[in-house]
């Protein structure tokens, strides 16, 4: 690992129900919110593995109610992969180490948030989908993580970050910004701009429909990037949806529209030469194909029809996120270089343009899958 220790773990690791004495840590994954670590645990001569976690306290605020999602959630797939005979559930969903006080998170001395989780053992993340195994794989993951966790009980969770994932408020966030932007900054995104506003009719497709009831509303992850998905070193199978910090309620369409953002593309989010930028269709079959084999059996209607559209909803949010930045003068999103909110935000935009050219593909894709599976459930009943 690339990455210098931040933090004595020796200091933090007595806080925790672990079973044996504390050995050593290192930094762990590649996130970029909160530092990660594997410590390494002596269990009566035996080296156990669990991750500890720094919390970022300035992206999530309100770590006690982010746990208590995290605990419900975590705590209701481990019940439910216990009635599954073949299962693995200190495999296959994360698991809460409590503090000796009994707490799912601890604060140290300096104020800092920490948590700490059981180590997914023969099992490991990728940054980058780089073969429709691995797509299919992720998407049928995500699917059965949605499935099993269908009828959470105790109501809906609490929503660490409001208004997460609406598209018209962000708009609304879009303008106000252009109000008040640099001339210069208006003229270089003004290609940008124009496709942003001839698109605003069309964004409020699935926040009306959660409204008016006509699509539920779901515990839904809301990070789906593929390395999100732990996957099995021996099979590559999909083992552990990871990284809960943004679970709460909202709409499936969400988490599936940002697999299709990540993981059908292998450009670089910040590509410059938008002549590599390409939306795969071969990729993108294999993530319906993966994530309704899990979620078909659950999916209403009203959501299957808006499978492909919401891909291109959510990478049009993203990339509109990135040029109110850039507009707003670089507040939200590190950038590197001059230009580089916008760089990706270009980046998004034409992988918007290229989805919308294959619309009719991807929709025949997503109805083909859903009645395949629909037909195997019915010839199975």
């Amino acid at each position: 690992m690339n990455v210098s220790m931040k933090h004595d773990l020796s200091k933090i690791a007595p806080a925790f129900q672990f079973n044996g004495e504390f050995v050593s840590a290192e930094p762990w994954g590649s996130g970029h919110i909160n530092d990660t670590y594997r410590l390494k645990i002596d269990e009566n001569g035996q080296i156990v593995h669990y991750i500890a976690q720094r919390i970022n306290d300035k992206v999530f605020p309100d770590v006690p109610k982010m746990m208590e999602n995290i605990e419900r959630v975590t705590e209701h797939l481990r019940k439910k992969l216990e009635e599954i005979p073949g299962s693995d559930p200190k495999r296959e969903t994360l698991n809460v180490i409590r503090t000796v006080d009994d707490m799912p998170y601890h604060v140290d001395e300096d104020g800092n948030y920490w948590r700490a989780y059981i180590f997914v053992e023969r099992a490991e993340t990728i940054d980058f989908v780089s073969s429709p195994q691995q797509a299919y794989e992720a998407a049928k993951a995500f699917g059965r993580f949605q499935c099993l966790l269908r009828d959470l009980p105790g109501g809906p969770l609490h929503e660490v970050i409001p208004d997460f994932h609406h598209t018209p408020k962000r708009f609304e966030k879009f303008l106000q910004v252009l109000e008040n932007a640099a001339p210069e900054k208006i003229e270089a995104a003004k290609t940008e701009i124009a496709f942003a506003k001839d698109r605003k009719d069309e964004i409020g497709l699935v926040v009306d429909k959660l409204a008016s009831g006509e699509l539920p509303l779901r515990v839904t992850h809301n990070d789906t990037k593929i390395n999100n998905v732990m996957l099995s070193n021996c099979c590559g199978s999909g083992v552990c949806v990871i990284d809960l910090d943004t679970i709460m309620p909202g709409s499936v369409l969400y988490d599936f529209g940002d697999e299709v953002r990540t993981s059908t593309v292998n450009a670089a989010e910040d590509e410059r030469d938008l002549s590599k930028v390409k939306f795969s269709l071969e990729y993108f079959n294999e993530l319906v194909r993966g994530y309704l084999e899990s979620a078909a059996e659950f999916l209403v209607p009203a959501e299957v029809e808006l499978l492909a559209y919401s891909g291109r909803l959510i990478t049009f949010e993203i990339g509109l996120r990135f040029l109110t930045d850039f507009l707003e003068g670089d507040v939200y999103f590190k950038v590197h270089r001059e230009g580089h909110n916008l760089d990706r935000c270009r980046t998004q935009f034409e992988m918007v343009r290229q989805m919308e050219a294959q619309k009719e593909q991807m929709e025949a894709i997503v109805a083909e899958h859903y009645k395949q599976f629909a037909d195997e459930a019915a010839t199975a009943g």
